[in-house]
Parts: C-alpha cells; structure tokens; sequence
C-alpha cells in the first residue's frame, strides 16, 4: 500500500469522523434556535394580546361604564378587544391564534377545546406554574403553543360572572344565563394560550443545516486536495528520487550523480545520507581496484 493511500486512509477516516460529529452538533442546534425563535414568536404575541387586554380594562372600560347600563357592549371585554388585535394580525398570518379558552365561558365561542382544557385542567393541577410551553400537530403542520393560566383575582370579576341574579341584565340579554357564571375567587377559569406555526423556522433551519454540512465537505475536500498536492510535491517526489538513486547505486551504477540537496529537512537529511553512502561505495571500489591491482 503507497504512502499516498495510506495518508488519504487516515485523512478520509478523519474527515468523516469530523462530520458526523458536526452534524450531531450543528443539527439538535439549529433546531433548538428555531425553537427559540417561535417561542419568541409566541411571547410577542401573547404579551401584545395582554396589553390589549389592560388597556381595554384601565382606558376603555371607564369610558363606557355608562352605556353599559343600557346595552351590554363587547368593546369593554378585555378578551374581545385582544381577540380583534388578533383578528388583524391574522389577516398576515392566519396561521397565528390566540385564545382565551375557558371551561365555563360566558361566549361560547371562547369553550375550550378537547386539547385546551387538559392546558386548563394542568394549571388547575400544577398552582403556581405562570406558563406552559408545548407542541402538537395540527393539520397545516406542527405548532408551538404558550398558555398561561387565568386566575379570577379581582372580586370585581364576581358581579358578572358569580350568580346570573347579580350579573348585568345586558350581559344577560345578550349571552344568557346559561355560561360563565359560578365562578370562584382565585380559580383559574382558563387558559390565554397562543399557537404559533413551526414548519417555516424549523425548514429554515434544515436548510441552513444542508448548507452547513456541504460547505464543510467542501472545506474538507479542498483541503484534502491541497493536502495531497503539497505531499506529492514535499514528500513523494523527493523520496521516490532518493530511492530510484539508491537502486542505481544499489545495482552497481556507480558513476551515477549524486542528488541535489535543498533544505534541512527530513528528506534533505535522507539525501545526505544517501550520497554519502554513494560516495564511500565509490570509495571502497577504487581502494579495492587498486589492491587487486
């Protein structure tokens, strides 16, 4: 086996070890970023919804407190004001939800889903934990949700949501005394939770790992070329030189010239070494001419 098979042997076996350690690095990492990023993703959009919802409560709500005594208006409802903000988000991307899921709700549409309410229901089973992060798949794809829990804290929540003989008859004309009542200071009713798409991120960070992976074969590749050039250059031909001299001289050639010596390096010192054992052969030749002689 040649030097030169040898060395592409190790260098290929080095190389390879070397990406496959890259990717098992590179990959779980980039995916764990896009994570990151839609996580992000969902804390903006979560904490857009809750400054909707306090605005609406410290800047709206007065302003309409009388009027609420003759109609019952959906704009005073902190959930209704951040579900419009969603509404408009979601005319750019309609695959972005948010919810104010809840177990009893006064508007129907805000009863939690099958999936929901187990968010719901692990709140109720782990108190004090403000956030749950999690993954399911949906059919346009796998989604990250982020919820937190609603806790009644506000006994002014109670005058319309205790018993339907308190609450506000607009309210009740409006939703009946059927949902959202019975609920109980310091129970958590339900759940915010937003729901934001993974494909996109999580593709984009496949392609960023193919890209990855081939500029470093790449990399490798041009170095294993270079590799190979400067060995055929720095060590191959001078050592195939040295041994075609040596094999001269070996078969009797002896008038054969001596090698050109450049450097002070290993070769240079193998060159050395050979003419000098060129020249004491030629040497002990002559002094054994001269005594047959």
């Amino acid at each position: 086996m040649s030097l030169r098979i040898k060395f592409n042997l190790i260098l290929g076996f080095a190389a390879l070890l070397g990406t496959v350690v890259a990717g098992f690095v590179a990959y779980p990492y980039l995916q764990n970023n896009a994570r990151e990023e839609v996580l992000d993703s969902a804390r903006i959009m979560l904490e857009s919804a809750r400054a909707v919802r306090s605005y609406t409560v410290s800047e709206i709500r007065p302003l309409l407190a009388l009027q609420q005594k003759r109609q019952f208006l959906s704009q005073s409802v902190p959930a209704y004001s951040a579900h419009k903000y969603v509404a408009k988000l979601q005319e750019k991307y309609p695959e972005y939800s948010y919810k104010e899921a809840a177990l009893n709700p006064t508007n129907p549409a805000d009863r939690a889903l099958e999936w929901e309410a187990d968010i719901i229901n692990w709140f109720r089973g782990n108190d004090g934990v403000k956030e749950l992060i999690g993954e399911r798949d949906t059919p346009t794809g796998l989604h990250m949700y982020l919820s937190y829990p609603i806790r009644i804290t506000d006994e002014n929540c109670l005058s319309c949501h205790d018993t339907p003989d308190i609450a506000p008859q607009t309210m009740i004309e409006t939703y009946g005394p059927a949902n959202g009542f019975g609920w109980k200071l310091n129970e958590i009713i339900g759940a915010q939770i937003v729901s934001v798409p993974m494909q996109l991120p999580l593709m984009r960070a496949t392609e960023t790992f193919y890209v990855f992976m081939l500029a470093i074969v790449g990399i490798i590749l041009l170095i294993g070329i270079l590799l190979n050039v400067l060995l055929h250059v720095v060590v191959i031909q001078p050592v195939n030189r040295v041994a075609q001299n040596a094999d001269k001289v070996s078969m009797g050639a002896l008038e054969a010239g001596e090698l050109d010596v450049n450097g002070n390096d290993e070769i240079a010192s193998l060159a050395k070494s050979i003419n000098r054992m060129h020249r004491s052969l030629v040497n002990a030749v002559k002094m054994l001419d001269e005594s047959e002689a």
